[in-house]
């Protein structure tokens, strides 16, 4: 197995956003991970367990991505993905409609980073202000009023810096590694949207350029919507980048009850062994594992090049590294602006990419800008 991407799968990789490698886990390593899970005991933490960060700690999946992107943190934990088999359901998700009623095996398209609390399981009542207020009260820290502290029932803060300019935790590379089969739609797929990073890359620039504010509550992105049916759904992603993922797509796009059409997603298909990288910025949803003959089992690995913040340990499982987990205020010497490195990484998204540099070079210039100066 090679241990680093050829140059064409570097070259799908800057264009799609994705790549899946092929066999980058070895049956072993996979075996010994399924066998860990299977053994697991009711209410164990499975995210330190060696057998899962093995997957990437001990396999191609290392060398492959330090060559592309450069040096990280081995994970010592791991997001453990696993989505029981399931029928739609009437419960409220957080984009506030019912799953059934969600196209694309339950359509959840979100960037990544973001403040997530409990779906109200009813209609949510009165004024825009009050039901904002109940919603960011609603999280682990109740209710302390707006503020950067507050943290989601995800652990994502509501905003990542102090001066409540940054609501987007970020780091550079997903890693998603699989330990059954998904070479069929409808088993519980991760979806992405190919193309979609650079629409969203091009969406945090411009919010950017507007004010210097990234993430919900800034320019043209409202955090919640109150006109969905339970009255308070998250907005993953602004309206903006949702017509824009849409006209990705040559067919017409699937919508809700209510007509609202949502960007079809293409699932990532993988055999047992198989590893996805994606970037950060990819729009990203997982799925109802509706045809499955067994749970689903991605084990998902967030990664971030050391550069970034070379004094802080990347542990695999948060999305948010520039703050501790549970939100904790982290410290950094003077003259190191964690949020405005951060900023930069977003709206710049292949400069952590050291070994991808020759293809960038070579493929930026024939993409067409990104135009989202009416989103406002």
């Amino acid at each position: 197995m090679a241990s680093e991407m050829t140059v064409e799968q570097k070259r799908q990789f800057f264009n799609d956003g994705y790549i899946v490698i092929k066999g980058a886990v070895s049956d072993d390593l996979v075996d010994a991970a399924r066998a860990r899970i299977k053994a697991a005991k009711k209410g164990e933490s499975l995210a330190p367990a060696e057998e899962l960060t093995n997957l990437v700690n001990k396999s191609n999946v290392t060398p492959i991505l330090t060559e592309a992107m450069g040096v990280f943190d081995p994970p010592s934990l791991c997001h453990v993905g696993v989505i029981k088999r399931s029928e739609p359901r009437d419960h409220y998700t957080p984009l506030g409609y019912r799953d059934r009623d969600l196209p694309y095996y339950g359509h959840g398209m979100h960037a990544e980073g973001l403040f997530t609390v409990a779906p109200p399981q009813e209609p949510s009542e009165g004024t825009p202000e009050k039901i904002y207020q109940r919603l960011i009260a609603s999280g682990p820290r109740g209710d302390i009023g707006r503020s950067a502290d507050v943290i989601g029932s995800n652990t994502d803060p509501l905003f990542q810096d102090p001066d409540m300019s940054l609501a987007v935790g970020s780091f550079t590379a997903f890693v998603i590694v699989a330990l059954n089969d998904q070479t069929r739609e409808g088993v519980g797929q991760t979806a992405i949207v190919p193309g979609g990073h650079r629409i969203l890359e091009g969406y945090y620039r411009w919010q950017f350029e507007q004010n210097g504010c990234i993430g919900p509550e800034g320019p043209g992105w409202p955090r919640f919507d109150y006109e969905t049916p339970n009255g308070a759904g998250h907005i993953y992603l602004p309206q903006a980048v949702q017509e824009k993922l849409i006209e990705l797509d040559d067919e017409p796009p699937e919508t809700t009850p209510d007509g609202r059409p949502w960007p079809r997603p293409t699932q990532i298909m993988m055999e047992p062994g198989d590893a996805a990288i994606t970037i950060f910025q990819m729009p990203h949803t997982g799925t109802r594992n509706e045809f499955g003959t067994e749970s689903r089992k991605n084990m998902i690995f967030r990664i971030r090049n050391k550069r970034r913040q070379p004094d802080k340990v990347v542990t695999g499982v948060s999305d948010h590294p520039d703050r501790g987990m549970m939100g904790e205020w982290l410290e950094y010497e003077e003259g190191n602006d964690p949020w405005l490195r951060s900023k930069h990484a977003l709206t710049h998204m292949w400069e952590e990419w050291d070994g991808m540099r020759d293809i960038v070079e070579e493929e930026q210039p024939k993409l067409a800008p990104i135009d989202f100066t009416l989103a406002g």
